[in-house]
């Protein structure tokens, strides 16, 4: 592959590595390129990203670097944080949300373990909402972080304590069908 098409996936993995972001030495492993040819190519990057038409920069903290978005651009971030949320929550997030309700305080291993699939996203989409927090840490190995709902799960669904929350069913079909209606009713519009 020629040099000037790593720049796009270099773009993109900055990107898919999100806050946590990547060293110049994992993307040489990824890439299969030398460190330095890594190193000019970032540096060409965040040239390209400093042309005004751009919203983003790349960011290097330590050895690390992120993508990030350019400060002068900070109050539209605020204004977009204060906004309300028109987004509508998936149906992942809401099946995850149900099951940290009944189930909390509940680990993510546990949340995947009754879902069947990984639950990443809507544990950070929840938390990001704030109808989720952490609650502490289960004392076994590796003492994973607990999830439990907030005070704003409460008020958003119109709860004054989690014993109004409907029974469970004991047939597992029937519980799917009474949250599935709970939850369609304060899905986000």
């Amino acid at each position: 592959m020629e040099v000037k098409k790593w720049k796009p996936v270099i773009e993109g993995l900055l990107f898919a590595s999100g806050e946590q972001g990547i060293t110049a030495k994992h993307l040489s492993k990824i890439l299969e390129i030398p460190e330095w040819q890594v190193e000019n190519l970032l540096i060409e990057l965040k040239d390209d990203l400093k042309n005004e038409d751009r919203g983003i920069m790349v960011m290097q903290s330590h050895e690390v670097y992120h993508l990030t978005t350019k400060p002068e651009h900070s109050d539209y971030y605020k204004k977009m944080m204060e906004t309300p949320k028109t987004s509508r929550m998936s149906q992942a997030a809401l099946e995850t949300l149900a099951i940290i309700a009944y189930q909390q305080p509940i680990t993510r291993t546990e949340i995947e373990e009754i879902r069947g699939v990984k639950s990443d996203r809507p544990v950070q989409t929840l938390l990001a909402r704030s109808l989720i927090e952490e609650a502490g840490r289960r004392d076994s190995v590796g003492r994973p972080v607990l999830f439990s709902t907030t005070k704003e799960f409460l008020t958003y669904f119109g709860l004054t304590s989690l014993d109004e929350l409907p029974p469970l069913p004991e047939d597992p079909d029937e519980f799917e069908q009474e949250a599935d209606m709970f939850f369609e009713r304060f899905e986000m519009e």
